[in-house]
Formats: C-alpha cells, sequence, structure tokens
C-alpha cells in the first residue's frame, strides 16, 4: 500500500534535483569555446583598453580567447542593446562605462532595460575628475569659486567635451548642489576642451586626469579639487570637492563588466573570481594605473546595488539640467 507513494517520492525529489542540477552541469566546462566582450566605444578609447587589458588576462586562465567587438554608437546603446539580445550562456559580455548609467535617462527610446536585461559581473575600475581652472581666474579654492559665481550668475563659462559626457555631467551635479549657475560650453573632445581653458575662452572645466596634470604641474592650469570621494593617488595634495565644502559630492567615471541577463549565476561567479584574480595581478594594476584609473573590484551583487543607485543620481543631475539627447 506504501510502496506507490515512495516510488513516486523517489521519482519526483530525483526530477528536481535533476532540474537543479542543470545550470551546473551546462556550465561545469565554462568556458568551452572563445568569449565575445562586446565594447560600445572604438578601439583606443578609456573602455577599449580596460576591456583589452582585462580580457588579455583572463584569457590566459581561461585558456580560451576573449575576442573584444568595438560596437560603437549612440554613446554606448548599441553595443549595449546587442549585449541585452545576446545569449545568456556566458560568452557574450560587455565592458560598460559610466554612461551606462546615464543613457536611461538621457535616451526616452532605450531598446533594453538596464536592470532587467544584465547580470552584473564585477565594477573593474574608476577614473576621476579634476576641476581645473584657466590662469586668468583669480579663485584658488571650491568655497571661492562658488562664491565668485553666486556673484556673477551666468557670468563663469565652463567647457565640456560634448552634451552629457561625463565633465557635463559633474559639472552640472555641483551646481545643483551649490545653487550655481555657470554657463556650459560643450567642445568635440577633449583636447579642445584644454585648448579653450588655456585662451580663457572658459573658466573652468572637470577635465580628465591624464590630460590636465601635466599643465597643472607646469602651473600653465590650476586645480581646485577631485571629484571622487576620496583623493586622488595620481594628485594626493589635491582635497576632494566634498572634503573642499560641498559634502557629498562625488562624480567618478567608471568601468565594469556586465552578461546578459539569466546568465547562469554559476557563470556569473566564475566570471568574477577569474576577473578577480586578473586584477590582483601586478601588471594588470599597473597597466590601469597607466591609463590614470583606479581598481574597483565588487561583487555581482554590490555592483547590482552600485549600478542602481547611479541611475537613480543620474536621473536626478539630467532632470535638473534639462539635458535631451534624443
Amino acid at each position: 500500500m506504501n510502496a506507490a507513494p515512495t516510488i513516486g517520492f523517489v521519482i519526483i525529489a530525483t526530477a528536481t534535483t535533476l532540474t537543479a542540477y542543470v545550470p551546473c552541469a551546462l556550465s561545469a566546462d565554462y568556458p568551452e569555446r572563445p568569449i565575445r566582450m562586446i565594447v560600445g566605444f572604438t578601439p583606443g578609447g578609456g573602455t577599449d583598453q580596460v576591456a583589452r587589458i582585462v580580457g588579455t588576462k583572463i584569457s590566459e586562465s581561461f585558456g580560451q580567447q576573449v575576442v573584444i567587438d568595438n560596437r560603437p554608437g549612440a554613446g554606448g546603446n548599441i553595443a549595449t542593446e546587442i549585449a541585452a539580445k545576446a545569449p545568456s550562456d556566458g560568452y557574450s559580455l560587455i565592458m560598460v562605462s559610466g554612461s551606462f548609467a546615464v543613457n536611461p535617462s538621457l535616451h526616452k527610446k532605450l531598446l533594453y532595460d538596464p536592470i532587467k536585461d544584465f547580470a552584473p559581473v564585477t565594477q573593474v575600475a574608476f577614473s576621476q575628475y579634476i576641476l581645473t581652472l584657466s590662469p586668468a581666474i583669480t579663485v584658488r579654492s571650491v568655497k571661492e569659486l562658488i562664491t565668485l559665481a553666486k556673484a556673477k550668475p551666468r557670468e563663469l563659462n565652463y567647457a565640456s567635451a560634448g552634451n552629457g559626457s561625463p565633465p557635463h555631467l559633474a559639472m552640472e551635479l555641483l551646481k545643483s548642489l551649490t545653487g550655481t549657475d555657470l554657463v556650459h560650453i560643450p567642445y568635440k573632445g577633449t583636447a579642445p576642451v584644454m585648448t579653450a581653458l588655456l585662451g580663457n575662452e572658459v573658466q573652468v572645466t572637470f577635465a580628465n586626469m591624464g590630460g590636465a596634470l601635466p599643465q597643472i604641474r607646469a602651473g600653465r592650469l590650476k586645480a581646485i579639487a577631485v571629484s571622487g570621494a576620496k583623493r586622488s593617488p595620481a594628485a594626493p595634495e589635491v582635497p576632494t570637492v566634498a572634503e573642499a565644502g560641498v559634502p557629498g559630492y562625488e562624480a567618478t567615471g567608471w568601468y565594469g563588466v556586465l552578461a546578459p541577463g539569466g546568465t547562469p549565476q554559476t557563470v556569473v561567479n566564475r566570471l568574477h573570481t577569474e576577473i578577480a584574480k586578473a586584477l590582483d595581478n601586478k601588471s594588470v594594476r599597473d597597466q590601469i594605473a597607466a591609463e590614470g584609473l583606479d581598481l574597483a573590484q565588487s561583487s555581482p551583487t554590490a555592483f547590482a546595488a552600485y549600478i542602481r543607485e547611479e541611475i537613480t543620481k543620474w536621473t536626478k543631475v539630467v532632470h535638473f539640467a534639462n539635458m535631451k539627447l534624443d
């Protein structure tokens, strides 16, 4: 009388066990073929360089080639759409930059969901910007800049590398927190920004460390703060914006690896482990430092939470500045 129920229980339990085991079995030998790492920008740029540094190292540990697939355009959105639609098997990844968290508020017609369509693997690196002044302006601190901007609303110009670029967003965040009103002058790239600043066409910008520090060290430009939560090893004498009088300010560029949503957690964890090992390698650390970046390894869970926080923060800034790219 009890035999049938017992057998039935065994069958059900076995089926359940097999079902639970399938994702692990499918990913046990991962990776068995080359991995594609999609990059939404042209070769030679920051995102591309970080992808190649990390990709080269994990290809050694995996014993499989990591192929960089550059798909530039639309601020990274073309590549992100491709990654969102890729199979969830761990063989297509994407190296994203901080624009990933900004694009949802800048572009109203995205063909992907930045949260639901991706499985965060790890943050890899971040970069700070340096608040840089023209030599013609007498300001020597963040507090003095704020005082001058409030005394002369819309008389100071600030430069960026284009609408929606990180320096644009960084300054609009500063404006929103300080109640100041500076006029945005967008340029086509970072080199024209430096030229404009040296010629006093503009008075201030959040500049990339690599481009600005040589001019600052030579005394041709002035640095009054860095944009991160902590001082930069590249310029430890320069305070953060928060230290200099704007509590809570932080604006950094960052890079991280995502997999398509639905990728088995075992695969995500394996990727995280191997990338973490790569970032512990001295050669990798040195190469990333040479790009003017700091390491920023994080767990998949922590990276997912960080992305959510970044989307919330920059949505507020985009709305404050009434930025529109569509």
